[in-house]
This record gives C-alpha cells, sequence and structure tokens, in this order.
C-alpha cells in the first residue's frame, strides 16, 4: 500500500465517494462525532488490514460479523477484537438465540446497504427497520479508540469507543448487548 496519511473528518472531495459512504459521514457530523480518516485501496480480510490497523493505531480495529440465527428470523452485527475467533454457541448461549451462522451478502445489503469486506457499525444508519441487533465484545470496551469502515471498504475512521456506542449507536435507534468472547487459542 501507499503511504497512509490521516485526515481529519469528512472527504473534501464527495465526487468520487458512494452515497453510503457519504450518509456515514453526513451522520458523524450531524453528532457532532469527531473522527479521523484514512483512505486506501479495497481490502476484504482481517490480514489485508495490518497497515492500515497500524497507521489507525492506538485504536484498535474490531472485527465485525453480519449473522443469522438458524431460523433466519433474526439478524445481528457482531463487533469483537480482530484477534478473536468466533465460537457460534459461546455467543448464542448468551443471547438466548438458536445456532449462529453468516448471513448472506443479500440480507446484508438489503439490511446495512453494505457488501462482504465493509460491514461496520457504521451500516446500522440504514437499518430503519431495526432488524440488526448489535453485539459488541466486553473486551472493546476498554479500548478508548476503535477503527472501523464507513461502509465502504477503500476507507477506514479512526473514533472515540464512547462517541460510538454512546451516540452513534442510540441515534441509530439501536441499543447493544455486551457479550463475552474468548480469546484465541493460540494467545
Amino acid at each position: 500500500m501507499n503511504q497512509l496519511q490521516m485526515q481529519k473528518g469528512r472527504p473534501k472531495n464527495g465526487t468520487e465517494r458512494t452515497d453510503t459512504e457519504l450518509r456515514v459521514y453526513d451522520f458523524l457530523d450531524q453528532l457532532w462525532i469527531e473522527y479521523e480518516r484514512i483512505d486506501h485501496e479495497a481490502v476484504e480480510t482481517m490480514e489485508d488490514c495490518i497497515e492500515i490497523d497500524q497507521a489507525l493505531a492506538p485504536a484498535v480495529v474490531c472485527k465485525n460479523l453480519f449473522l443469522k440465527n438458524s431460523k433466519e428470523d433474526h439478524y445481528y452485527l457482531l463487533m469483537m477484537l480482530g484477534d478473536k475467533k468466533f465460537r457460534s454457541s459461546e455467543v448464542a448461549g448468551q443471547i438466548g438465540s438458536t445456532r449462529l451462522s453468516f448471513a448472506s451478502a443479500e440480507r446484508m445489503k438489503e439490511y446495512l446497504d453494505i457488501r462482504p469486506g465493509s460491514v461496520s457499525v457504521m451500516g446500522l444508519i440504514n437499518d430503519t427497520g431495526r432488524r440488526v441487533k448489535l453485539l459488541v465484545d466486553e473486551d472493546l470496551l476498554a479500548h478508548e479508540l476503535l477503527g472501523c469502515h464507513p461502509c465502504v471498504n477503500t476507507s477506514s475512521l479512526r473514533l472515540k469507543t464512547g462517541d460510538v456506542l454512546e451516540q452513534f449507536v442510540p441515534a441509530t435507534g439501536h441499543d447493544y448487548v455486551v457479550v463475552h468472547i474468548g480469546k484465541a487459542a493460540n494467545l
């Protein structure tokens, strides 16, 4: 990747940005939430994000998983530390759900207006029907700053964790449930 440069706030020129991305900046700006932004090449996996993670430091970059229960009548967005492994039974048991698995790209687009590789808590602004429940790994709460995509995988944001969970999430009409996710086996 080229040299990553941190920018304060929204892009100066929005003509090459998607409507979905611009809605995120508009929403954050309306809430007076400060954020920094890095533009970069498209990334698809956590492994692709290593250089971006370093540029966003000291923010913790979380893994975001879009999940569904076995009946496909409940959908969840799970924010967890990137070095942890998702275990369906561990999370499902805590929220009283049937087995959890990954939801389809079609549902992700329908509910959050994002595509795989761009999953982020910011997508909750597009869930006006409040069909998606936010689950937050308790270990994220210990970090002052977090990094996430603005609903596209060509930019990353650094924001205060408290601003995201205590201002942004409620402003979308959502709340969140804290879950415990065990450490990755190799730690």
